[in-house]
């Protein structure tokens, strides 16, 4: 037996409501489930969404971010990332000898 055009419009419009009523009880329970994990670890929004991931950069300008320690002091530990003003421990010398590796 074939269903017309019509009968197949009315069940389409049934199989698209049952599916919305469906998204919107499993999104229910994901948001419940995802509150009792954040109550329960005491996460925050930036725990689970940390700036700058996965973020696009429209503009090209730097985010001011941090950026990861170039050269270290073996003498003292710290470190300088190479920008700015150099560090009285490595201003002048040699800084070949003060890369991370």
């Amino acid at each position: 037996m074939t269903n017309t055009y019509k009968e197949l419009l009315i069940q389409r419009e049934a199989l698209e409501q049952a599916i919305a009523s469906a998204r919107q009880q499993e999104l229910a329970e994901a948001i419940r489930k995802s509150r009792e994990l954040v109550a329960e670890f005491g996460l925050t929004v930036q725990d689970i969404f940390p700036a700058g991931r996965g973020a696009s950069k429209s503009s090209g300008k730097s985010s001011g971010g941090k950026v990861a320690a170039k050269y270290r002091d073996p003498a003292t530990g710290q470190t300088w990332t190479g920008r700015g003003k150099a560090p009285k421990w490595i201003d002048g010398k040699d800084r070949a000898q003060f890369l991370i590796a």
